[in-house]
């Protein structure tokens, strides 16, 4: 399978000539959208390569922990910027945002001998719910969690969370579904995957984009990758790419 994707994300690379300069950025190893264990880098580092290579740069993605991503990207001279990012009204005085390079679905996982039921987030009042410490959630979300309305366990990486809620450490937890379905596949989850369901009716798709440093040089990069990213068709390389995964529909309850 990933013989076959390497094939595509070569075959997205191929109308470009030898790049001539190296953009440097910082991530999260967060399969299967930003990864060094897939081709391209994840479906956001091939959307983001397709681009970048436009525009005669070769793309080095340098991996951290997420708080650590961010710092580096934000303030490190060596790098141009960080992804994958979620956009927030705080983020944007922070970042030149690109346009998406990855559409992503938050859900709420948990035990299927211990369902949690919620019509809304408050609903979730009386469930501890797991989070990945840095993530945003969404505004609603992360105004209840602000607010004391929800009571959230963070940790430090969706795979640390999953094998809490395996624990019952908590009885639900947030996290990205094309993530929860990656995490599933390793042998490492082989016993989680008959124990593990999610919703998908509480959160709302967001996109997620490269965060260019708020600088006359990242205005710069954000407008030229914007314009080459308007010429292709993104949606479609995106949807390419799942589907090499296998990952076209994942349904929860």
């Amino acid at each position: 399978m990933y013989l076959r994707l390497s094939a595509i994300v070569i075959g997205l690379l191929s109308s470009t000539s030898v790049c001539a300069a190296s953009m440097r950025l910082a991530a999260e190893d967060w399969p299967p959208y930003t990864t060094p264990s897939l081709p391209g880098n994840g479906v956001t580092g091939a959307l983001v390569n397709t681009v970048l290579s436009r525009l005669g740069h070769k793309v080095d993605v340098d991996y951290y922990p997420w708080k650590r991503a961010v710092e580096y990207g934000l303030h490190d001279p060596r790098y141009a910027g960080y992804l994958a990012v979620w956009r927030t009204p705080e983020r944007e005085k922070l970042c030149y945002f690109s346009a998406p390079v990855g559409h992503t679905q938050s859900v709420l996982a948990y035990l299927k001998d211990g369902p949690v039921q919620a019509a809304n987030f408050e609903d979730l009042r009386a469930v501890r719910v797991g989070v990945v410490s840095g993530y945003t959630n969404g505004d609603e979300f992360d105004a209840l969690v602000r607010s004391g309305v929800l009571h959230v366990e963070e940790g430090v990486s969706d795979e640390v969370n999953l094998r809490k809620l395996q624990s019952g450490r908590f009885s639900a937890m947030v996290i990205e579904k094309h993530v929860l379905r990656y995490l599933l596949s390793r042998p490492q989850f082989q016993d989680a995957r008959q124990r593990v369901a999610f919703s998908t009716s509480l959160f709302r798709e967001r996109t997620v984009h490269v965060c260019f440093k708020r600088t006359p040089d990242g205005l710069s990069y954000q407008q030229a990758f914007n314009n080459t990213a308007s010429k292709l068709n993104m949606n479609k390389i995106e949807h390419d790419y799942w589907h090499q995964l296998g990952y076209d529909n994942i349904d929860g309850d």
